[in-house]
């Protein structure tokens, strides 16, 4: 009886997949949305992206070593923030918001809450949000592609904003708001490098299909039969416009599964992309703010406990409380 053993508590089921490697796999699907926002906006994508990255890591290095805990960069979580914020950027961002954007994310959002798997709200949008309360006007200056930057470069409304009626403008063909060829945030354009990556998690088996299916469908059937079509074109163009353009698709596949702030449960996950569709869709309507992905998600983020609750598998062998 001299032997004891110390058993941890459950699950005790042993996989290969670690921080690193999923957060690995994440910015590897990540590439094609970001090699396409720097084919469409040149250069200057590279610098917001390059910007937001490294303010990004050096933030967390910074932290970590002036309250002396062990660093923590080497789990690629901080490049994934910074990779989703700058994507989450119009290319004319000026740079020092890029790095205050990336700080706040870092440091407000995640690390004072104890760090990776403590906070209880996406970092990249937290800092988004953050970003457009602050400059309103810079996180709305969009760009058309191919159409560079600087004195030469000409504002352009989203479709979104034309949508809603907020800006005039042409409206693209589906097949540019496909492929990207619109204006709108650096990483968002690309509806198709978007899938490509979704695509890749999928196989890779590092996220669950059922939020991005049960938020895109969702937001699809009520802005169907319920948005306001404005347009002259069909109602199913419009649906698909919709869906293609903003930050639906690129929300519904890298911050809606993140796996910290949403739940663990099936059902939970269905139940968390059902209300960001609906949030969506009710910003989008019913709001004077165009998009509405971003508040949605993180509105989405605060109630993931409740919904947990309700959701939770009892464990098998529970007695009952009123036995």
């Amino acid at each position: 009886m001299d032997n004891k053993y110390i058993v941890s508590s459950s699950p005790h089921i042993k996989a290969k997949d670690t921080i690193s490697s999923i957060m690995r796999d994440v910015i590897i699907a990540l590439l094609p949305a970001t090699f396409a926002g720097v084919y469409f906006f040149g250069y200057r994508a590279i610098l917001v992206i390059l910007t937001s990255v490294a303010a990004s890591v050096l933030s967390e290095y910074l932290y970590r070593k002036a309250l002396k805990k062990p660093a923590s960069i080497g789990d690629l979580s901080a490049v994934v923030t910074g990779l989703l914020l700058a994507l989450n950027l119009p290319v004319t961002i000026p740079l020092w918001m890029v790095i205050i954007g990336s700080v706040f994310a870092i440091i407000i959002v995640k690390q004072l809450y104890g760090g990776l798997g403590k906070n209880f709200m996406n970092p990249a949008l937290a800092a988004r949000c953050f970003m457009t309360v602050s400059w309103a006007g810079c996180m709305t200056a969009f760009v058309n592609p191919f159409m560079g930057y600087g004195a030469d470069a000409v504002s352009s409304a989203t479709p979104l904003a034309i949508i809603k009626g907020v800006s005039q403008g042409a409206l693209p063909s589906l097949f540019d708001a496909f492929w990207g060829v619109k204006a709108g945030c650096i990483g968002e354009t690309s509806g198709a490098m978007i899938l490509l990556g979704f695509l890749y998690l999928l196989i890779k088996r590092t996220v669950d299909f059922r939020i991005p299916v049960f938020y895109i469908a969702s937001f699809a059937i009520l802005i169907y039969f319920f948005g306001d079509n404005n347009t002259e074109f069909s109602q199913g163009y419009f649906t698909l416009l919709h869906i293609l353009t903003g930050g639906l698709l690129l929300g519904a596949v890298f911050m809606a599964t993140d796996y910290v702030t949403t739940p663990t449960t099936h059902l939970g996950r269905i139940i968390f992309g059902i209300g960001c569709g609906f949030l969506t869709f009710a910003i989008r309507k019913f709001g004077s703010y165009s998009e509405g992905v971003s508040f949605s998600i993180l509105l989405m983020n605060l109630v993931t406990p409740i919904i947990e609750r309700f959701t939770i598998i009892k464990p098998f062998g529970e007695v009952r409380k009123d036995a």
